[in-house]
């Protein structure tokens, strides 16, 4: 699903979930959450790309970063350690998807399980094929609003 990005009067090309958008997101899905959340933090592959500007806490990864999705957790939708028992992300990844990522803070606060998890702006796919959920930017275009001081997003329908 292609969308648009508007940040300081720049509007960049955004892949968002399989499925669109929704003002009902549930675990799986493959929804991209309507509405405005804060940006919480970022993390980065500092053995791949170099550390973003940001107003917003910057982390470097590790191979032991995770997210948990797994409803059944009291970690659910929250940066964990790894190895974990529940079903999880792992952050640090073969392909270059999550060598850049902001956490949305969506469903966070606090989490309701079963409501959707590990929402992020992470990079594109090269075949920009659409997310599972999350807004995927280009390198540059993150870095960008990165950069501009963002501290929040919204997500709004189609016009």
């Amino acid at each position: 699903m292609d969308a648009q990005l508007h940040c300081r009067h720049k509007s960049m090309s955004a892949i968002i979930g399989k499925n669109g958008v929704t003002h009902h997101k549930r675990e799986g899905d493959l929804c991209t959450p309507l509405g405005t959340f804060s940006l919480r933090q970022v993390f980065y592959r500092a053995d791949r790309v170099i550390k973003p500007q940001s107003a917003l806490p910057v982390i470097p990864l590790s191979l032991q970063d995770g997210w948990c999705d797994d409803p059944s957790s009291s970690s659910y939708n929250q940066h964990i350690q790894l190895p974990s028992s529940f079903r999880h992300e792992i952050l640090w990844r073969e392909d270059a998807v999550y060598d850049l990522i902001v956490v949305i803070g969506y469903n966070d606060s606090p989490a309701e399980p079963g409501k959707g998890s590990a929402i992020f702006m992470h990079l594109q796919r090269p075949n920009k094929t659409p997310t599972e959920g999350c807004v995927a930017l280009t390198e540059a275009d993150l870095r960008f609003v990165l950069a501009s001081g963002a501290t929040e997003i919204t997500i709004h329908p189609p016009r």
